[in-house]
């Protein structure tokens, strides 16, 4: 369904690395996510409250920490540095899925042409495993936060992830792929559609086949000192996706000027294993 191969390459690197810096001796932490994802793309009128709700799912995701700040192989602190005190390294696996459906003013009650009825019709999914890693950073220090100075550690974080999409459409109209079950400014009606130049076909709006791309992740959270060895945390992360097919759907009305992008809020339980 997936990539596989490419798949297996990156999470080998994942792997690989994490090894690395287990053999310098830091200290780990596992921990496991979950929350909603609001998925921001081209279903629903755009910037649009009504959408952004409507168009919310569900992630879940496992994730690893390197904590620099702690060596597990003398049961004592690293090195004082302003690095090692303030930056872990995060690696994740994760899964979100997401149903998409068209909401905002083209399908509002008044609208009665056949395009709305047929905008109405149009359902979607989307469904994506990510692998990757993010840097994150504590502006206040970690070995005090673990020595409960403090019981709040806010962070930021940024990395790269590698996403696999498996995007699925359908209409009561019928077959998606065919253009005269889908609204038709999406595809035929060249008054809403930018000039397409002469001897050149149109890209079809729709495009079910499963993929792979790369994502840009940052995010912006805290910790919560639960006990000795856990945390809970609270991360908002914003998801920019390498295409715009995360979703099966690219049309090229105006309103479409990004890249499929995500907001997840996900709440998660934090151990140190050493």
């Amino acid at each position: 369904m997936f990539n596989l191969k490419q798949l297996f390459v990156i999470t080998f690197l994942l792997i690989g690395s994490q090894m690395g810096f287990s053999q310098l001796g830091f200290s780990h932490e596992i921990g496991a996510i979950v929350g909603p994802v609001q998925f921001r793309s081209d279903y629903g009128q755009s910037q649009n409250e009504q959408t952004n709700f409507g168009n919310t799912g569900i992630g879940i995701g496992i994730v690893h920490y390197i904590n620099f700040a702690y060596r597990a192989d003398c049961n004592c602190y690293s090195t004082d540095t302003y690095f090692n005190d303030h930056f872990k390294l995060r690696s994740e696996i994760s899964w979100n899925k997401t149903k998409l459906d068209h909401h905002g003013e083209w399908v509002s009650a008044d609208k009665t042409s056949a395009n709305a009825d047929k905008l109405r019709a149009h359902t979607g999914e989307a469904q994506n495993f990510d692998i990757g890693m993010q840097i994150e950073y504590f502006p206040l220090s970690i070995r005090s936060f673990q020595a409960f100075s403090y019981r709040f550690a806010p962070f930021v974080s940024l990395g790269v992830h590698y996403t696999a999409y498996n995007p699925k459409s359908e209409s009561t109209y019928g077959n998606v792929l065919n253009e005269n079950n889908i609204y038709s400014y999406w595809y035929a009606d060249e008054t809403y559609l930018p000039a397409v130049p002469l001897g050149e076909q149109r890209e079809y709006p729709i495009n079910l086949d499963s993929g792979s791309t790369w994502s840009v992740v940052a995010s912006v959270g805290v910790r919560y000192k639960l006990t000795a060895l856990s945390d809970l945390m609270l991360d908002l992360r914003w998801q920019y996706f390498g295409n715009d097919w995360i979703d099966g759907f690219n049309h090229q009305l105006d309103s479409n000027k990004n890249n499929d992008w995500l907001l997840w809020l996900n709440f998660g339980y934090i151990y140190y294993l050493d």
